[in-house]
């Protein structure tokens, strides 16, 4: 019985692997445990230093990993890991093996997320169980999958929306896409939303006010909370309104009238800001189709295991 399943499930991030046991789409958080990647040469060494403390072969495995994703071979963003079924099968033991994005993993979870590891962020319309949803991760990078039902499966297209050419419509946010494009290049949309583009406008901001003090973004955050610093103030307002925006043109190109999902650390962290920086009048501001906008809910998903568990009911479903 696929309820029953043992399986073996990874969360490959740029910086640390997350590895867990589950029992059917249940992920045994008894059994998480994190590993750093720089102390490993590859995936598969991250995986059988897991299995190596294991009482169990599992009888599936799923890596969910912060890349794209073609035909089950990975190519990791922030780091030169390749990702394949077969090494990870070498490495688990598991006849049954899948390779995911980490988004594509974020949607496969919204179905089996605990009622209290989602919260409503701006009310919409109800609508049918089989309607289209949006997962929106906003971390270190950014990216956005369109989650469907389709009989009783879930079908998650992959995704790299973090890439797609960036939006200005001021003058301000033109100056800061020059600045972008004048040091990193073509700027992205995860040039700005994410967290290493909150602390580029940070330094921006600074550079026009010829202050050269730059910070991470924690440290920005920290001084918004505080109250203590103007331009961390302005950084979160540019931050947010163009999250707001990029949010907005995603759902108007997936119409996703079952809720748009935002997780991510970044994301959860902007959450109790969002109401009074702006957000919502960056979503809503779509010219003649504002009042349409008004009929999608916002969530925010607030569950950091939520990529594991999405990987354990994508195996499931391949199992059933």
């Amino acid at each position: 019985m696929t309820r029953d399943l043992t399986a073996l499930v990874a969360d490959l991030g740029g910086t640390n692997t997350r590895v867990a046991l589950t029992r059917g789409a249940r992920v045994r958080e008894d059994t998480i445990r994190r590993f750093r990647n720089a102390d490993h040469p590859d995936l598969g060494a991250v995986l059988r230093a897991y299995m190596a403390d294991c009482p169990e072969t599992p009888d599936a495995a799923c890596v969910a990993m912060a890349g794209p994703v073609r035909d089950g071979v990975g190519e990791l963003t922030n780091l030169d890991w390749i990702v394949t079924r077969s090494a990870v099968a070498e490495a688990t033991g598991a006849r049954t093996v899948a390779v995911l994005n980490d988004l594509q993993a974020q949607g496969h979870a919204i179905d089996h997320l605990d009622l209290d590891a989602v919260q409503t962020i701006r009310p919409g319309r109800s609508a049918s169980e089989r309607a289209a949803r949006l997962v929106i991760g906003v971390g270190t990078g950014m990216n956005a999958a369109a989650v469907y039902r389709l009989g009783d499966r879930t079908l998650v297209p992959p995704s790299e929306a973090g890439h797609v050419s960036l939006p200005a419509q001021t003058d301000t946010e033109l100056r800061l896409l020059d600045w972008i494009a004048s040091r990193h290049g073509t700027p992205g949309l995860e040039d700005i939303v994410s967290g290493r583009g909150f602390e580029r406008i940070y330094a921006w901001l600074g550079e026009e006010a010829r202050d050269s003090r730059a910070l991470k973004a924690s440290a920005i955050m920290q001084a918004l909370e505080d109250g203590t610093d103007p331009r961390a103030h302005e950084a979160a307002c540019i931050f947010v309104r163009m999250l707001g925006r990029a949010v907005g043109n995603l759902t108007l190109v997936h119409l996703p009238f079952g809720g748009v999902y935002l997780c991510g650390g970044v994301a959860r962290h902007f959450a109790p800001h969002l109401d009074a920086l702006g957000f919502h009048a960056a979503f809503m501001d779509k010219g003649r189709f504002a009042d349409f906008m008004a009929q999608f809910p916002v969530h925010l998903v607030t569950d950091d295991y939520a990529a594991l568990t999405g990987s354990a009911a994508h195996l499931v479903e391949l199992l059933a």
